[in-house]
């Protein structure tokens, strides 16, 4: 893809960006209009607009963005590690042991803080797990990693429908509502995009590797690449950019999924510029899915994971016609 070109995507993808953010802050049930927000922003005061926007809005249109970031850089990367197109952040189970440490904590009545470590803590062990059944004895394989992510997956499966099926009524509504990924609760600091950010940086550095490795191992090896190194490298950070997605918004499918594809098919097949993209095409995608998740039937509010699962299948079966075509 041509510099110019590379370019203009970037400027094309930064401006949808830009647009979502507003269009998220701005609608809801209480409509607020572009001039009103921009008012509303320079200042903090007690009338209903300001505090709908500065605790409400902004905190979860941040986090939606960050998650649909996360999960579309995440998606990059696992396409190249299992050198798979459809690969996923999911795929090794990662949201499985968030989901097991989640729902626990809402089974246990804990929330907020707990809920969040809870999850977090399960993710990081499944990534444990998955590393050190995959690495036992030094043989490392695409093969063995993806099997032994599908299986983990399903067991982690099995003890969630456990837990559903043991809970009481009204702990089951909470957990659905974050096994299919909820916005509604959550909540990013600093640290959060700090690591979006070093991930950014990271992937650019790593974005010539990448392209070569997506070429195959033998190319990989014959122009001096450390292949074990690299992938890692790119399991590691994978894993927790899924895990830290999963741990603020709960299982929000097709993110991960989508947005590589839909990138490529624009024409952004280097790493130097997928990476980017995906980062800004991604949160932008999850924006628009919170904001319809929100309007659709407001007051009441849908699941956000329902809403990219609606969008994400019909687009994806476009975006595979076409990949066939070319």
């Amino acid at each position: 893809m041509k510099s110019k070109n590379q370019i203009l995507l970037l400027a094309f993808l930064l401006l949808f960006s830009v647009a979502s953010m507003f269009a998220s802050l701005i609608s809801g049930s209480v409509d607020i209009s572009v001039g009103q927000l921009l008012s509303e922003l320079s200042t903090r005061n007690d009338t209903l607009a300001n505090q709908i926007l500065w605790d409400i809005r902004l905190p979860r249109s941040l986090a939606a963005f960050l998650c649909g970031a996360l999960l579309a850089m995440s998606g990059v990367i696992m396409q190249v590690l299992l050198r798979n197109p459809l690969a996923d952040p999911y795929i090794l189970g990662i949201s499985g042991g968030a989901a097991v440490g989640a729902l626990s904590a809402i089974l246990l009545g804990l929330g907020g803080l707990w809920l969040t470590n809870a999850a977090f803590a399960g993710a990081l062990f499944s990534i444990l797990l998955v590393f050190g059944i995959a690495n036992k004895f030094g043989k490392w394989s695409v093969t063995r990693l993806l099997l032994t992510g599908v299986v983990v997956s399903a067991g982690w499966g099995a003890i969630i429908n456990i837990l559903l099926t043991t809970s009481s009524t009204n702990n089951v509504q909470s957990m659905l509502f974050w096994l299919m990924g909820d916005l509604s609760q959550s909540q990013v600091g600093a640290a959060h995009f700090l690591l979006l950010a070093a991930a950014l940086i990271g992937g650019l550095v790593i974005s010539r590797p990448m392209n070569v490795l997506v070429r195959g191992e033998l190319v990989a090896l014959a122009l001096g690449i450390s292949v074990r190194a690299l992938r890692l490298i790119l399991y590691f950070s994978a894993s927790i950019l899924t895990a830290t997605a999963v741990t603020v918004a709960g299982s929000v499918g097709f993110v991960g999924l989508l947005i590589p594809h839909a990138l490529r098919l624009m024409g952004a097949r280097d790493h130097r510029l997928l990476i980017p993209g995906s980062l800004l095409l991604g949160g932008s995608f999850l924006l628009v899915a919170d904001t319809i998740a929100r309007n659709i039937i407001a007051p009441q509010q849908l699941p956000v994971g329902v809403v990219t699962a609606v969008i994400g299948v019909p687009a994806f079966i476009i975006i595979l016609r076409n990949s066939i075509r070319d």
